[in-house]
């Protein structure tokens, strides 16, 4: 494609875009997605952790689920919202054996998960052992025992639970939204110069996943990159008295984002290559740092408070109880509540953001304004607008 092709297929791409119809104008139909499949950690786990280990207690999901539903947050996930906009149900976790329905889709994401598999247990610093391999081996055996048991089935009510092979998994989406904790384990255990060679490795290893499903007939992806992790509360608790420009301007941890921007560097040069290695594959690369960090500096504008304040716990005087906690202080015992108007706040409980955050992002990434190429999440099964 030449320059002024490129160019003028960019201004109808961007003027569609601004209304919301970019496929319209390209003459492409929305992608009939009948599945998802996600591959994450707790940005997106839907129950998986919750299931493996302790589940998540109260009030986490108060605000939309009513009560505790394995998501780190008050309700909603930028994965539901996903699923809200395509028109399909909520995803099971793969971990989740009771009462779960996988006919649309199914979620292996767990709370705590990295790229690369760490030399740790979760009872230390809360990482998961379902790192993205095992999630990718998860997925086989889904795969092979879902297609298994609907052939074998009779009722159509045992069928109605289960993915329709083969089509379901080639005409599915699979969503990434991953390496977040990669990074939170390379600030606490690397110094600057082996997180920096170790980037390439991580990346790769993503990249592998992605490889290792289209082999197996994926063709729809769609991976989030990872968001300004300086800017997670928790990171900035316990700092008192930085160094001039250790924080920015908005009271994030300068150097960590700095990290988490070439982590994204390569990770979309890495998509890029993917595209000419695997051919036949639809892939998308969305920029939901740029989103994360655009509510962060206009939450005022945006009619949220202050992004490092924390909804869900007690923080303050240097007291730091966590969300549905509870300990002995002076004496009393206090709880960690959930604040008065949660949809107000960016962070829930320090870590993961509330709903509403989580509903501000998904607006800003589905309509595939920050996505390279940008294209509408409902239209990601196309190639035609890959330049």
């Amino acid at each position: 494609m030449d320059f002024v092709r490129v160019l003028v297929v960019g201004v109808f791409i961007s003027l569609a875009l601004r209304d919301g119809s970019a496929e319209q104008v390209m003459g492409l139909p929305p992608c009939d997605f009948p599945a998802i499949y996600n591959f994450g950690d707790s940005n997106s786990d839907t129950g998986g952790i919750s299931a493996a280990f302790l589940p998540i207690q109260a009030p986490y999901g108060v605000n939309f689920f009513r009560k505790p539903a394995g998501r780190d947050s008050d309700g909603r996930l930028i994965i539901d919202f996903i699923a809200e906009h395509l028109g399909l149900p909520y995803l099971s976790a793969y971990l989740d054996s009771i009462g779960t329905n996988y006919h649309h889709g199914a979620n292996f994401a767990t709370g705590g998960s990295t790229i690369r598999r760490q030399n740790e247990t979760i009872f230390e610093n809360g990482i998961s052992p379902f790192s993205l391999d095992i999630q990718t081996v998860h997925y086989d055996q889904f795969k092979a025992r879902t297609s298994e048991l609907y052939k074998q089935a009779k009722d159509p009510a045992d069928r109605s639970k289960l993915p329709r092979p083969p089509q379901y998994f080639s005409r599915a989406l699979y969503t990434f939204d991953i390496g977040q904790n990669d990074l939170a384990a390379g600030f606490r255990k690397l110094s600057d110069a082996q997180l920096q060679a170790a980037m390439p490795d991580i990346v790769n290893q993503l990249a592998s996943a992605v490889t290792h499903l289209y082999q197996r007939g994926a063709r729809a992806f769609w991976i989030h990159n990872t968001g300004p992790i300086g800017c997670l509360p928790v990171a900035t608790l316990y700092i008192r008295n930085p160094n001039p420009g250790f924080l920015d301007q908005y009271g994030c941890i300068k150097g960590q984002n700095d990290k988490a921007i070439e982590f994204n560097r390569q990770l979309k040069a890495r998509v890029i290559k993917l595209r000419a290695e695997l051919p036949q594959a639809a892939l998308t690369y969305v920029d939901v740092y740029a989103a994360k960090y655009t509510l962060i500096s206009n939450t005022k504008n945006q009619g949220f408070t202050d992004p490092l304040k924390i909804c869900c716990g007690r923080h303050d005087n240097n007291i730091n109880v966590w969300c549905g906690q509870r300990a002995i202080v002076n004496g009393s015992d206090v709880y960690g509540d959930t604040c008065a108007y949660p949809s107000t706040y960016v962070s829930w409980d320090g870590v993961h953001y509330t709903q509403a955050a989580n509903q501000w992002v998904a607006n800003h990434i589905l309509n595939g304004s920050l996505s390279d190429p940008p294209i509408p999440i409902t239209h990601a099964c196309h190639k035609r607008l890959r330049m």
